[in-house]
């Protein structure tokens, strides 16, 4: 009974719809033979059979071992297998099939339609079946990973339900759905009021908020509305991004009350919702002045509570109509004047780096790069302020081309000429091809990719021999693949086609997938690269020692995270990197409120890793609040860029590795602004 205790679930505190459960994978020598396992599973190899047949046959904990790391490599063919171990005998195999049927559902290499009606035939038998409840669970999360008709109607029945756990388990999976791209037209909302009355669980009233949000449905508003003053801020902050996405002008002054609310990503997501019905405003515009009372927000930023900045920060990331101008100049007066009475050093520097973040904003109104110029106040650095500009000049539609962008193509740091990049790429101008095809020779080769990309969408058919050149060095780069597969299916068209096809065999997962998605969109059929194994030489980091932590030493303050040892590799590949300094000085270079705080780029600008890949060991841990995870561009894409949540976030369960989670010093992590920076990361033991 030992090895199957191992692989029952054990539930966290209030796992029941939103968090989940903590599974545990049995240990090498649980599952005995778990050493060849996992080794094959690093491989990405199916062991000529092997592994398929272990998934099928032997003790429980082989099974659950084998049919994790079938999950993991994510191979389609294996399919029958992973649906196979859905009727096994015992709970343990059921519940990590389930698991896998999901992660499949989630490939990165698409399913084709054959598979998805498969899926969803073994999926609804199993469940329709099920008695054990925690696999029932399992079965409701990869349907709606799956999104298919079919897996929609199964939900939506559950929905009905009388018990709230599965009733609100099923909306969860809904929304994940809706995030997949299904549409919930048919869904029948009225049961996410139910979920919602007071004395529900939490975690029921987080579904049926979840549900609402990602329905995006007017009939929802009614509800949305009432559960704005749920105790749970989670709750809140889902009710006010759902009124953004479906209210109107009038809903302003109920969602404005949340600015003042005593959870800083609360008031971001009421920042963001304001911002969206500000668009929907004609004549007089309460969202605009209600956005106003944002100036509270500064007084607290420059007395040192740096969490306050997300509800500015969130809005300057989603930007203002252009009658919003007069708000976002408003913000940056305050927060100018604010800057010289600051508690500390570090306040003003916060205060001074919202102020460029709102001057970008007001940069992406017009579109040429102006007040970006100017912002900061002699606190932030040049480079800074010149790469904010560009992005959000790039992000500037209909605003003819970003001619303004062209002379930072020369710019002498790399860092704003892969914003220039960006701008020129999204409003492209014939002068830019000059500049441009000078980069597909430089020596930055994440540049020369971005400069490819590019070069095809400034259609400069004299680019074509350098991107052809760059094309030949994918195969050793694999980072470059997915830019340099725009740029020469755009100028090369049918004849990049022997290129691609070479590239389905490469033994990189992420350059395979680029190829065959290439090779569909040039076809217009659907293409599927080969099951490759990694070679030998694939970087493959240490193990971390089980119990693991690290301790962030940041400018904020110091948080702790523990390591998981469902994903030793992963875990252990931070570890090394720390123990090397690795992590000293690096920033902080992405903070999404109410989302995700993202670190870990030696470029500072979201472009950068160790100079390896490590493949992805995907665990039962669910995406809540505080949970680390593996930030990816593709299959296998891993490095040194992770991330922290700071809310739960069910879409990103089953696709990027979760391997940890912050147990002390959260509030730190709610306080991380971008630019703030790491220290020193300290490994214990």
């Amino acid at each position: 009974m030992e090895a199957l205790r191992a692989a029952v679930p054990a539930c966290l505190l209030w796992g029941l719809v939103l968090s989940g459960c903590v599974r545990s994978v049995p240990s090498a020598a649980e599952a005995g033979g778990g050493e060849d396992i996992a080794l094959w599973e690093d491989r990405r190899s199916l062991a000529g059979g092997r592994l398929v047949e272990l998934a099928a046959k032997g003790s429980v904990p082989v099974r659950v071992r084998a049919l994790r790391a079938l999950a993991r490599i994510q191979e389609p063919s294996t399919l029958e297998a992973v649906l196979a171990g859905l009727g096994a005998a015992e709970v343990p195999v059921r519940d990590e099939a389930a698991f896998a049927a999901g992660v499949l559902a989630l490939s990165w290499e698409p399913l084709t339609d054959a598979e998805k009606a498969r899926m969803t035939e073994a999926l609804l038998a199993a469940e329709g079946s099920e008695k054990d409840e925690g696999v029932r669970r399992t079965l409701l999360e990869s349907l709606g990973k799956l999104a298919t008709p079919g897996a929609l109607k199964r939900l939506t029945e559950r929905l009905s339900e009388g018990n709230p756990e599965v009733a609100g388990r099923a909306a969860v999976a809904l929304g994940v759905a809706a995030r997949r791209g299904a549409s919930l037209a048919e869904v029948p909302l009225e049961r996410a009021a139910v979920l919602l009355q007071p004395g529900q669980p939490e975690a029921s009233r987080f579904g049926g908020a979840y549900l609402l949000a990602s329905a995006k449905r007017p009939d929802g508003l009614g509800m949305l509305r009432r559960c704005l003053g749920d105790e749970a801020p989670d709750v809140r902050a889902l009710c006010a991004k759902g009124i953004g996405d479906v209210g109107g002008p009038e809903d302003a002054a109920v969602v404005g009350r949340l600015l003042g609310d005593e959870v800083p990503r609360v008031a971001a997501e009421a920042s963001r919702a304001l911002a969206k019905l500000a668009t929907r405003c004609s004549g007089d515009c309460a969202p605009l002045d209600e956005l106003q009372a944002l100036a509270s927000q500064v007084g607290r930023v420059a007395k040192g509570d740096p969490a306050a900045g997300h509800a500015l920060l969130a809005l300057a990331q989603l930007g203002l109509p252009e009658a919003g101008r007069p708000v976002l100049m408003s913000l940056r007066r305050a927060l100018q004047e604010a800057t010289p009475g600051a508690a500390s050093e570090v306040a003003a520097g916060d205060l001074m780096n919202l102020d460029c973040r709102l001057a970008a904003a007001l940069d992406r109104q017009t579109g040429a790069l102006d007040e970006a110029l100017r912002c900061g106040g002699g606190w932030v650095r040049a480079v800074r302020r010149l790469s904010l500009g560009l992005r959000e000049v790039a992000q500037s539609k209909g605003r003819g081309g970003a001619s303004s962008a062209v002379q930072y193509l020369s710019y002498p740091d790399t860092r704003v000429r892969l914003a220039a990049l960006d701008a020129v790429a999204s409003r492209p101008v014939p002068e830019a091809a000059g500049p441009v095809r000078a980069l597909l020779e430089g020596k930055d080769l994440v540049e020369a990719a971005a400069a490819a990309s590019t070069a095809g969408k400034l259609k400069d058919a004299e680019a074509l021999p350098l991107v052809r050149a760059l094309a030949e060095r994918v195969p050793q780069e694999p980072d470059m693949a997915a830019p340099v597969a725009e740029g020469l299916v755009e100028l090369a068209g049918k004849d990049a086609e022997p290129v691609l096809r070479k590239w389905l065999e490469h033994p990189h997962a992420n350059v395979r997938r680029v190829a065959a998605e290439s090779l569909a969109g040039l076809t217009g059929q659907p293409v599927r690269a080969a099951q490759v194994e990694s070679p030998d030489n694939a970087h493959r980091p240490e193990p971390a020692p089980v119990g693991s932590t690290l301790t962030f030493h940041t400018n904020k303050g110091d948080f702790t995270v523990a390591l998981d040892a469902e994903a030793p590799l992963t875990s252990g590949n931070l570890v090394t990197l720390a123990r090397g300094g690795y992590f000293r000085g690096i920033t902080f270079h992405r903070v999404v409120p109410d989302f995700v705080a993202q670190a870990g780029d030696p470029r500072g600008d979201g472009e950068g890793g160790p100079g390896y890949s490590i493949r992805c060991e995907l665990t039962r841990r669910p995406y809540r609040r505080a949970v680390l995870g593996m930030a990816l561009s593709g299959k296998d894409t891993g490095g040194s860029q992770f991330f922290f949540t700071h809310s739960p976030q069910p879409h990103l369960d089953g696709r990027y590795t979760a391997f940890g989670e912050v147990t002390r010093g959260m509030e730190v992590v709610d306080r991380l602004l971008e630019g703030d920076t790491i220290q020193e990361v300290e490994v214990s033991p």
